[in-house]
């Protein structure tokens, strides 16, 4: 039986999908199509990380995030990764650094993150899309390092990218 389309949305699409089981069988998962994204740790000569305090609809909350979007289509994840820190973060950076790519939600998702680091930070223009509600703020490494720790920082992308930098 073919994937069957459920819902087409502006950004994703969510399919029932038919999957045969090893030991005999079937049964359908709703997979959610993503076209993946780029996330930033914007870090300036201040040895201070760039993080956005965003409003975000579908936990009704104002959390703290590294920049990052969606790819475009035919967009490379680096282009997109220096797109969307000047569009959010109103900066651009001389250096980039491949920090690897992140599965957030593999059990229903196929999204697939590219995690950047970036430094030799300049100013840019912001560009915010409509719906975006966020504001910029410079903190120094440290303390969004004690921010990943405590718990103040819940968002999975930002908190990957953080570890990862920990680790280099």
């Amino acid at each position: 039986m073919p994937n069957k389309l459920i819902h087409q949305g502006k950004l994703i699409a969510v399919y029932e999908e038919p999957v045969e089981l090893r030991g005999g069988g079937e049964t359908y998962f709703d997979i959610v199509r993503h076209p993946g994204g780029a996330v930033i740790a914007a870090i300036n000569d201040k040895n201070e990380l760039c993080l956005l305090k965003q409003w975000r609809h579908a936990v009704q909350e104002t959390i703290w995030e590294l920049p990052a979007g969606c790819l475009e289509p035919g967009e490379s994840p680096l282009k997109t990764a220096q797109r969307e820190l000047e569009e959010e973060a109103g900066i651009t950076a001389g250096q980039w650094q491949d920090m690897g790519t992140i599965i957030p939600s593999p059990g229903f998702s196929n999204e697939r993150l590219y995690l950047y680091k970036a430094t030799e930070i300049t100013a840019g223009t912001v560009k915010l899309d409509d719906a975006e509600q966020l504001e910029a703020h410079w903190v120094p490494l440290a303390d969004a390092l004690e921010m990943a720790q405590s718990g103040e920082i819940q968002d999975a992308k930002t908190l990957s990218l953080l570890l990862r930098m920990q680790a280099n």
